[in-house]
């Protein structure tokens, strides 16, 4: 059975929006993209990358899908190779959404059972990166079984949340660490006591 593995980058706040580049993802006026930057290491790569190492599959909501690959397919590079080359499972309320990029598969209607399913039949790992809106769904189902979150040591007041207002989840963690630029890798699963 495959495991649902959310991978993000978080400020100290709990703001995801737009850690990669100021044009990233504007919405709602959010004008403090590319935080995530000034701290990135090989160290942050490395936990990143043993997570989505051997075999997994991403599972993204439409925006993530869309602006992740459409910035590393003009980038390039080797993460422009490994998103390509790796299946991609869409979330999308809209059932004929175009996905533009190779090895994708739409999911639309109800999505959580839809990943429930998947993580019966399709024996690997479902790694989400961004996609907050996916995020909540799963969470609010109790489908996530791992949240590996690099806390950035960075407060902005203002953008999109991992966690916004309303879901429960009780946590704890399993696997902590900080980097040589101060942002703390952490790993929670589900507490099931």
């Amino acid at each position: 059975m495959g495991r649902v593995i959310v991978v993000n980058q978080l400020t100290l706040d709990g703001v995801m929006q737009g850690p990669g580049d100021a044009g990233e993802d504007t919405r709602d006026g959010f004008s403090h993209g590319g935080w995530a930057v000034p701290h990135a290491d090989g160290e942050l790569t490395a936990k990143m990358g043993a997570r989505m190492g051997g075999d997994h599959a991403f599972l993204f909501g439409r925006r993530t899908y869309e602006q992740l690959l459409t910035s590393w397919n003009t980038r390039g590079g080797p993460f422009k190779d490994a998103l390509n080359n790796t299946h991609k499972y869409v979330a999308s309320a809209n059932p004929t959404a175009a996905l533009e990029w190779p090895n994708s598969t739409l999911l639309h209607g109800d999505v959580p059972a839809a990943v429930s399913q998947l993580k019966q039949s399709a024996g690997t790992n479902l790694v989400i990166m961004g996609s907050g809106m996916l995020v909540s769904a799963l969470m609010g189902a109790g489908l996530i079984d791992e949240y590996l979150l690099m806390i950035h040591p960075v407060v902005l007041g203002a953008g999109r949340r991992l966690f916004p207002g309303g879901i429960q989840a009780p946590l704890r963690l399993v696997e902590g660490s900080i980097t040589g630029k101060g942002v703390l890798v952490a790993v929670y699963e589900p507490d099931q006591r």
